[in-house]
């Protein structure tokens, strides 16, 4: 496997289970540092122990709460103070929307999917551009999703944040390209997570038999590759883009 990454830092939060988990395994594996930064205590550190014994990687775990500018100062500082530096950031933590509805939705699940799904993206940013741009170096990934590019029925405030997440990511692309940044996010669809199946159940693999062309789920470790590839140098002309990785589903 072609090492794109070696040598290099990486910082991933949600990065203890589903897509961050997978994406931190496809790190490790092409040689880079990994950080997995999560709320989630026991199994971002046996993330870390994971891609240490597997793969003899330098890999640190850092609790983190996305929704704390705090915490998330610390967690980019103890990056940078542990390796030397940051070089690739993968935005990742997420919660779903609890609602099924617009209609039915309430103060509470809009308040807790905004300041971790969004709010928590731009305090990240913020904290990682701070570095990147002191070392006039570095590439972010956002992870948005199929509802970030087009609306779907009972998605509605999920929707507007991940809206919100790719409004974010084009901003700060056009703003810091030329200061040696690249910025893009990603945009899976249906990915087969313990989160999309909690949420869906018994319903999960006929709705993953009409989501897409492929009428099929991703899985975890296709939308990993995608963000390696982004932040990679094989992607060094690519600033701005919210990648759809959904085997089609937007192009429908």
């Amino acid at each position: 496997m072609s090492k794109i990454v070696d040598k290099k830092v990486a910082l991933l939060t949600g990065g203890a289970s589903g897509i961050g988990r997978a994406t931190a395994i496809a790190f490790a594996k092409r040689g880079a540092a990994v950080v997995i930064a999560d709320a989630d205590a026991k199994n971002g550190e046996a993330v870390a122990v994971d891609l240490r014994e597997r793969f003899g990687a330098h890999a640190l775990f850092i609790h983190v709460n996305v929704t704390d500018p705090a915490s998330v100062q610390n967690m980019v500082q103890t990056t940078v103070n542990q390796f030397g530096g940051l070089d690739y950031a993968f935005n990742n933590a997420g919660v779903p929307d609890g609602s099924t509805s617009l209609r039915v939705s309430t103060q509470g699940n809009w308040d807790r999917v905004m300041s971790v799904n969004l709010e928590g993206v731009w305090h990240c940013m913020k904290a990682e551009l701070d570095h990147m741009l002191a070392a006039e170096k570095g590439a972010i990934v956002n992870n948005a999703s199929r509802s970030g590019l087009v609306g779907v029925p009972g998605d509605a405030i999920y929707g507007a944040a991940k809206h919100g997440v790719i409004g974010l990511t084009k901003a700060a692309a056009v703003e810091f390209a030329s200061k040696g940044i690249r910025v893009n996010a990603v945009c899976p669809g249906l990915v087969d997570t313990a989160l999309t199946r909690a949420k869906f159940g018994d319903d999960l693999i006929p709705r993953s038999r009409l989501a897409n062309p492929l009428g099929r789920m991703a899985q975890a470790e296709e939308i990993a590759e995608a963000v390696v590839w982004l932040c990679s140098d094989a992607a060094s002309f690519v600033v701005g883009v919210a990648l759809p990785v959904d085997g089609g589903a937007t192009a429908r």
